[in-house]
This record gives C-alpha cells, sequence and structure tokens, in this order.
C-alpha cells in the first residue's frame, strides 16, 4: 500500500467538515478535484473510504483511521512551520528563562548555549525558582518560559498569552527501601512511613489519588520538594515514594515495584506565544532530547529514548471521528 499523505490531509478535511464542498473550500480546490483525489486514495487503499449512500458524507472506519493519520501529519507540518519560522525570523532582546529545583536547569543550561549559536540577538537569563512561586510569576506575566513538573491528569492550566509543548511523559512508579517485603497491593503499603511531596506538586497529587484509591493512610509522611532531596530520603530507607519511572531509576537502596499507579508524569515548557519565547522552546526541547539520550548512554535511564509527538493537555484537543 502506497498512500500519498498529501491526499490523508484531504480525507481529515473532509472528517471535519462532512462536506466535500466545505473540504474543497477550506483547502482551495474545487469539489471536482477533491472527488477525483478521494478515488485516487480509494484505489490506493484499497478500501472503500466514505459512505456514499448515507444522507450526508460520512467516513467509513478505514476512513476514520486514515482522517486521523492525516489530522497527525497536519499537526507536523504546522510544528514544522512554527519552527522554521522561529529558527529564521531575527528574534531578539531579553528572555527570562525559569527552571525548578533539579536536574532542569541543565537542560535551560544547554539551550542557553544553542540560542547563542542561533539567535545572537537574544538574551536569555535563566533563574532558579521554586514551582509554585514559578507558577504565580507566569500568572503575572513576568516570566517568558518555565519548565514544568507536571501531572497529566490534572495538568495545570495555562494563563492567557501562554502555549505549552510536553518535553517527557512517564509512568509513575512506586519506590520502597530495599529492606522492605514486597507488597502484593499498593493498599499494602498503608500504616507505613511515606516520603511525600507538598499537594499542588505532580507527585503530591499522584500520591493523593493513588491513596484515595487504595485506602492508603502513611504512618509518618516526610515532605521532599527536590529531586535530590527525595533521593537522599529514599537512599536512608525513610519510607516509600512515588516518582515518574525514569527518576525512580535513580534511586539508590530501593526496589521500584510493578504495581501500577494511575496517571502519568509530564514535563512541559510553559512560554508566551511569541517567536522569541516559541525560539526557546524550540531550544529547550531539543536539549531535552538530548539530556535524555545522554541519560540512556550512561546507563542511568534503563529504557530507551522514544520520540514522539504529544499532545498537551492545557491545548484544544483535536476532533477526532
Amino acid at each position: 500500500m502506497d498512500l500519498d499523505p498529501r491526499r490523508l490531509l484531504l480525507l481529515q478535511a473532509i472528517s471535519q467538515t462532512d462536506s466535500l464542498a466545505q473540504a474543497a473550500r477550506r483547502l482551495g480546490h474545487t469539489p471536482s478535484a477533491v472527488s477525483q483525489q478521494l478515488a485516487k486514495l480509494e484505489r490506493e487503499a484499497g478500501v472503500a473510504l466514505v459512505d456514499r449512500g448515507a444522507g450526508r458524507l460520512e467516513l467509513t472506519e478505514a476512513g476514520r483511521i486514515l482522517a486521523r493519520a492525516g489530522g497527525r501529519i497536519g499537526d507536523s507540518l504546522a510544528d514544522a512551520e512554527r519552527e522554521l519560522t522561529a529558527l529564521t525570523t531575527t528574534v531578539t532582546g531579553p528572555v527570562t528563562i525559569a527552571v525548578p529545583p533539579g536536574g532542569t536547569v541543565l537542560v535551560a543550561a544547554g539551550a542557553v548555549t544553542l540560542l547563542a549559536g542561533r539567535h545572537p540577538e537574544l538574551a536569555p537569563t535563566v533563574v532558579e525558582v521554586e514551582q509554585d512561586e514559578g507558577l504565580r510569576m507566569l500568572r503575572s506575566g513576568s516570566l517568558d518560559l518555565m519548565l514544568v513538573s507536571d501531572d497529566r491528569d490534572t495538568a495545570v492550566p495555562l494563563p492567557p498569552g501562554y502555549v505549552s509543548r510536553v518535553l517527557v511523559e512517564d509512568d509513575y512508579r512506586i519506590a520502597i527501601p530495599a529492606s522492605w517485603d514486597v507488597p502484593a497491593t499498593p493498599a499494602d503499603l498503608s500504616g507505613k512511613p511515606w516520603i511525600g511531596a507538598p499537594p499542588t506538586s505532580a507527585r503530591g497529587r499522584c500520591f493523593r489519588r493513588l491513596a484515595e484509591l487504595h485506602g492508603i493512610v502513611p504512618s509518618r509522611e516526610h515532605l521532599a520538594f527536590s529531586p535530590s532531596t527525595l533521593e537522599t530520603m529514599a537512599a536512608a530507607g525513610l519510607g516509600a515514594a512515588i516518582a515518574p519511572r525514569f527518576h525512580a531509576d535513580w534511586l539508590r537502596n530501593c526496589t521500584v515495584l510493578d504495581l501500577p499507579v494511575p496517571g502519568s508524569f509530564i514535563a512541559r515548557a510553559i512560554h508566551r506565544a511569541t517567536p522569541a519565547a516559541e525560539a526557546v522552546g524550540i531550544a529547550i526541547a531539543e536539549c531535552a532530547l538530548m539530556r535524555g539520550e545522554e541519560l540512556v548512554e550512561s546507563g542511568v535511564h534503563k529504557r530507551d529514548i522514544y520520540i514522539r509527538r504529544l499532545q498537551d493537555p492545557g491545548m484544544p484537543q483535536r476532533r477526532d471521528r
């Protein structure tokens, strides 16, 4: 099967309009040209893609599958166009990048180096702030970009005038001191000490969800704000903890449990919807990927890095029929 991706874009337009004529107008073609392209696509696919017997134009199941593929192609092209514009547009002036305490400063520092060669008239400044304070600064409009550790199910809403991209997504895992017996279920960890997190943090929100689901009540709850503090407390055996799987791999003297934890962790770059901030966001995304690859090569990450487009939970969802 040799499908022309341009025709998949046509099918996606049909799925959004339920009309051959409206799809043609959206794409700047005549209805007859669209009809001819649709017929060619059906020959390439070897199956019917539209139900011509219905009162209005409707896609078959095969048509909906290919329309979703067309939507992903359209999204990728839009991303490429936006990133190319950011790369080729002259951007100038100061840009403030906020990072929470932890390893994300390495990503931000790498981005500054990239930007020096790519956009020499841009003047990025990196500042370290606690995430809650940084989010307040975002809402007040005093930051251009912030790296945010977030929870997909309860993601922080975007302030007006800001956009976002997901840099990393990973499952959560429970890590327990290596001296503990392995529990059969998360409920078996009720009555044990835990290393908690601030309630508004991604780990804190995930733990609250897990505790409500399994009736977990810690006997004692230590509080770790930064990743390094969590690592130190976990290595000392102070209690069980929740962490993204890639971070759980780092924890010493711990057993990482293969028990389901609801939800997923995401790292996001939230930035102003301006060419300058978009250029910084692109550099941040590149450096996040390079940092992940370095950790895989050094053996810190136990799994390969998978590259895929991630829909940010704060952005409008694409309509899939």
